[in-house]
């Protein structure tokens, strides 16, 4: 009981920090609850806190490797989990919530990638430090993903790191399953050149991936 106390403490305050960024965003919102007024969950959010533990940082972790910024991918992750908890009704439902969630959060990161940009061209001298692409430990993974089209590396990322199915790929990305297959194909043939001829990272074997579509 303790620990999921301490989790459900986790969650409100996500649920703030996001919250009180919106209000710095956008002045006219109204402001998020002060610490003492803090939300509590209700019992029937349990289950978005065990599913909250169980996903956010493999998320997490995925957008930071298909957006080159960790930083940017933990904050979409977390916009992504406050929209799936004031929905958790609804979202618990879908056959891959977590498809959903990551859906979400990429939806938000290109949005808000479009604001900064038009932000920079407004501002040339702007300092692009927090663009800079924060690195990963793995230097030769960070390279070829970073080689491979947006789209396709997408891809990759969503059927090899959150070992999603054609099916889940395609319905977290929108995109129809033919086409999760033809980008996978040519991101694996690029990333064979660029790693090697057997990525460390895809499965040796995986019959839901052979005879791709060209």
């Amino acid at each position: 009981m303790e620990a999921l106390a301490d989790l459900d403490r986790q969650v409100v305050s996500m649920v703030m920090k996001v919250e009180r960024r919106r209000v710095a965003e956008d002045p006219q919102r109204p402001a998020a609850p002060r610490s003492n007024e803090a939300p509590r969950l209700t019992d029937g959010h349990r289950d978005f806190d065990t599913f909250y533990a169980a996903n956010r940082d493999q998320i997490a972790r995925a957008l930071s490797l298909s957006l080159r910024n960790p930083d940017l991918g933990a904050e979409a992750a977390d916009e992504a989990f406050v929209r799936a908890c004031q929905r958790w009704a609804e979202v618990s439902t879908f056959t891959n919530p977590q498809g959903w969630v990551y859906r979400v959060a990429m939806n938000w990161a290109r949005s808000w990638l479009r604001r900064a940009r038009r932000e920079r061209e407004k501002r040339p001298m702007l300092v692009e430090a927090e663009f800079a692409e924060d690195q990963i430990v793995d230097v030769d993974l960070e390279r070829a993903l970073e080689s491979l089209a947006p789209n396709h590396r997408t891809v990759v990322v969503a059927r090899f790191f959150m070992e999603w199915s054609v099916e889940e790929t395609a319905e977290a990305l929108g995109i129809r399953p033919g086409t999760v297959k033809s980008r996978l194909s040519r991101a694996l043939n690029q990333l064979a050149g660029e790693l090697g001829e057997n990525p460390t990272f895809v499965p040796a074997s995986d019959p839901e991936d052979k005879h791709l579509e060209s």
